[in-house]
């Protein structure tokens, strides 16, 4: 099932989370994002960072392909066009790379930056990015970002790195679209992903 940059996004805001899988291999890649996707986390990066990633991503994406699988620590154009060819339907960068931005933009994939300032998000924008990623987020803070919001609220903000499941109410509250939180949720345990979904969906 294809999908369009604006509904990639419109699944990312509603699911308030991105599962970021970071493995010692793609086996494990799969199975971690798998359990995830089927615990009721459907959107889930890959980063690739991890050995095989391409395959593990065309690999989920085969097995989930409802699912919102993206390609994470894309640093290039030719990454990120491997990327959109294994499947991946987001493309996340721990830096701004407009290479990257056209290039994911060029195959229909929702594009997300990482930025660490107001000029960088700025930037970004300018750029095309269909949201940014806060990055590192734990050198940051849900007020910092409350702050920033009230200069940039047009700026759809996912903070990445060093959100946990006890902190990402906050950072939501604060105003991020969505947070990327590691292995505290892609680690295999259930409980803790649908708990978090409710905690941060929870219903009218």
């Amino acid at each position: 099932m294809s999908m369009y940059r604006w509904q990639v996004m419109n699944r990312i805001a509603e699911r308030r989370i991105v599962g970021i899988v970071r493995a010692i291999n793609a086996e494990t890649a799969v199975q971690a994002a798998i359990t995830t996707v089927d615990a009721g986390l459907d959107v889930v990066e890959v980063s690739l960072t991890t050995p095989g990633a391409l395959d593990a991503i065309a690999e989920i994406v085969r097995s989930r392909p409802d699912a919102v699988i993206g390609a994470g620590t894309v640093l290039d154009e030719p990454t990120a066009r491997l990327a959109a060819l294994a499947g991946a339907r987001f493309l996340v960068s721990p830096s701004l790379s407009r290479q990257v931005l056209s290039t994911g933009h060029r195959y229909g994939l929702a594009v997300l930056p990482g930025v660490a300032t107001a000029t960088e998000i700025v930037t970004a924008l300018e750029s095309g990015a269909d949201a940014v990623k806060l990055f590192p987020a734990r050198a940051s803070s849900p007020d910092v970002l409350r702050d920033l919001l009230q200069a940039l609220p047009q700026a759809p903000v996912v903070p990445t790195g060093g959100i946990t499941v006890e902190n990402a109410p906050a950072w939501i509250a604060a105003g991020a679209v969505a947070c990327g939180i590691g292995s505290a949720i892609t680690s295999g345990d259930t409980t803790t992903v649908k708990t978090l979904l409710t905690t941060l969906n929870p219903t009218p």
